[in-house]
């Protein structure tokens, strides 16, 4: 009997896998984005020292207040404007997308594009 492992273990498996290619500086910092079943969260990091820069989720007031639902494709846009508008506020202009393992479609995609279009360039 073939044994198949849940899409969990193998997203950690792949997360873990592109972090030993990404990493972020204090120049260009890590935009790190996570998709759990209810909410997207979004962080830009900056790995040299382990800081958490900016972090923008759909549980927080304002961004929750603006959405019908915050698990779907139009909640992860609104997360990727906010977290672009936050870092554009601090001075970050450029980050390295770390996908966290997930597949670059659906949630994933129109976050990392709506924050493309509000300025942020990777």
């Amino acid at each position: 009997m073939v044994s198949k492992k849940s899409k969990s273990v193998v997203r950690a498996n792949k997360h873990r896998r592109i972090r030993n290619h990404i990493s972020g500086t204090a120049e260009r910092p890590r935009l790190a984005v996570f998709r759990s079943n209810n909410h997207m969260y979004a962080q830009i990091i900056d790995d040299t020292v382990g800081n958490t820069l900016v972090a923008a989720s759909t549980m927080e007031k304002d961004v929750k207040a603006e959405l019908e639902k915050t698990n779907n494709v139009d909640a992860a846009a609104c997360v990727g404007k906010v977290i672009a508008r936050k870092a554009l506020e601090k001075g970050i202009k450029e980050v390295v997308f770390d996908r966290g393992g997930f597949i670059y479609q659906g949630k994933v995609q129109a976050l990392a594009e709506a924050a493309r279009e509000a300025g942020l360039e990777f």
